[in-house]
């Protein structure tokens, strides 16, 4: 069973097609926990009629901040950590699972059109998701339209998974895309909760993760699932600005935590 947290502000179209995705596709028993970040166009009424667990911060927070709160309410021992503006595809839950296991992962993601296999397949895929991006983008934020932007994208997004599935079944490169992150309680005890201090929390949670395997070797790199695909719209439901994050006065960069050359490193790693 499943613990999945997501943090919203507004973008009710989005959450609805994400609702309507998440419940259609996940294979095993979930529960949703939305923290909801002072949403005020009925997004919270709307994940209150589908029984989804609501923890209402009443200012926009930090996303590690969401996430940690998000934890503490969690019930089961697989914790999900879910952008609220993707689709998933069929099964998705039960094949990440299944590769995290077979790989030895405490700590996973999907992969999408931010990383997939190599460079130049996630240039092609970029290229294409921003031609898509810059059309739809014109033509509003409605339900109707991040559909038809979806569908412009893949054709057929159930073959396009499966064909992934097929070719990359329980395939993994060392990295991350931060959107679809799933994580066993267990990893929790080695590397602790998503620091609160980085905006960037993704890309600390992966050099924590990194530095945990380097020291001790009791967990492994942060690695990709190669073929679960989750599709993420990457800002394109969020035209409209966010509130002043509250929490943001306790921020330090990502680079003053770890330096630059980490960061390199990585852009290196990514980039074969």
């Amino acid at each position: 069973m499943l613990s999945i947290i997501t943090a919203v502000y507004n973008q009710k179209s989005m959450n609805e097609l994400y609702w309507e995705n998440l419940s259609k596709y996940t294979h095993n028993e979930f529960e949703l926990i939305v923290i909801d970040n002072g949403s005020d166009d009925g997004s919270v009424e709307f994940f209150e009629s589908v029984g989804a667990k609501i923890i209402r911060n009443g200012a926009n927070y930090s996303y590690p901040y969401c996430q940690n709160r998000g934890i503490e309410a969690a019930q089961y021992d697989w914790l999900v950590f879910l952008n609220n503006d993707i689709i998933v595809p069929r099964d998705w839950d039960t094949c990440i699972m299944d590769s995290m296991n077979f790989n030895g992962l405490d700590v996973a993601t999907s992969c999408g059109v931010e990383q997939v296999e190599t460079k130049i397949e996630t240039r092609k895929l970029r290229r294409r998701w921003n031609n898509v991006k810059l059309m739809i983008s014109l033509l509003g934020q409605s339900k109707f339209f991040l559909l038809l932007a979806h569908k412009v994208m893949y054709q057929n997004w159930p073959l396009f998974c499966e064909q992934r599935y097929q070719k990359f079944e329980k395939k993994v490169r060392q990295g991350f895309v931060g959107s679809a992150v799933v994580m066993k309680r267990a990893a929790l005890d080695k590397i602790g909760l998503w620091d609160e201090r980085l905006q960037a929390a993704d890309y600390d949670l992966y050099f924590r993760v990194l530095e945990r395997s380097q020291k001790t070797g009791d967990i492994k790199p942060v690695h990709i699932c190669l073929d679960i695909f989750v599709h993420h719209y990457i800002r394109l439901t969020s035209k409209n600005k966010y509130p002043p994050l509250f929490d943001k006065a306790n921020f330090i960069s990502i680079e003053d935590k770890w330096g630059k050359s980490k960061m390199n490193d990585y852009f290196e790693l990514m980039s074969r």
